[in-house]
């Protein structure tokens, strides 16, 4: 974990537009974690005073609500960074990222990061891109929550979680979300999304074994959407 420059999941973020010289003062400096499944990256309303990059696992990004319910905004994958917004805005953290596998993740501190801001304008390019990107993703979260009911929008994260993060070698999805969190995902108490997740199961579109949950025909479970 140590070279930077040679580190594929670098492609996948806004550190792809770094030099090979600002790679290797990257490495320098950043420290390397691993991060056991159901641990913390970091918290609502931490100061994180830099970006982690997330070399692999997957972890969440979520809010709590007033009454306490844990709201999924995001499911982070390798390659990608956490912290940008917080640290370009100066606040604290605005979400929680918490590991939903073992993860590996490597922090960058603020003063480097902002350095390559200075020095790289395809660097801070790519930065304000993805920010954007998660903007408009929060845009589409918001009118989905308004306009879908919640078996659509149940059976549209079913699909994105096989789409985006793969199968295992029994089918079923890779990740796997207790139904509480997967209620939180969808915007729903957990009785609701146990009660839909049963109909699904009935009617054949699903197989649930567990906490493990298989999609048994794509299409038609599109179709039912």
């Amino acid at each position: 974990m140590e070279k930077c420059e040679q580190c594929i999941v670098r492609q996948f973020s806004s550190l792809k537009a770094l030099s090979k010289d600002e790679l290797l003062k990257m490495a320098e400096c950043k420290t390397s974690y691993t991060i056991k499944k159901g641990e913390p990256i970091f918290e609502e309303g931490e100061v994180t005073n830099g970006i982690y990059c997330v070399k692999d696992g997957v972890c969440k990004l979520s809010k709590l609500s007033d009454n306490g319910k844990d709201q999924i905004v995001k499911l982070v994958k390798p390659g990608e960074l956490l912290g940008q917004r917080s640290m370009i805005s100066d606040e604290p953290a605005n979400l929680s990222a918490v590991a939903l596998e073992d993860m590996e993740v490597c922090f960058i501190p603020k003063s480097e990061v902002m350095q390559f801001f200075t020095d790289n304008n395809q660097f801070s390019m790519n930065v304000m891109r993805t920010i954007c990107d998660d903007l408009k993703d929060a845009d589409d979260h918001m009118v989905n929550m308004a306009q879908k009911t919640v078996r659509q929008r149940l059976v549209e994260t079913l699909i994105y979680l096989e789409e985006t993060f793969g199968k295992n070698d029994d089918d079923s999805l890779r990740i796997q979300l207790s139904r509480e969190e997967l209620a939180g995902m969808i915007g729903t108490a957990t009785e609701s999304c146990i009660r839909l997740l049963s109909e699904l199961n009935k009617s054949g579109f699903v197989e649930l074994t567990g906490k493990k949950i298989t999609i048994l025909d794509k299409n038609k479970l599109k179709r039912f959407a």
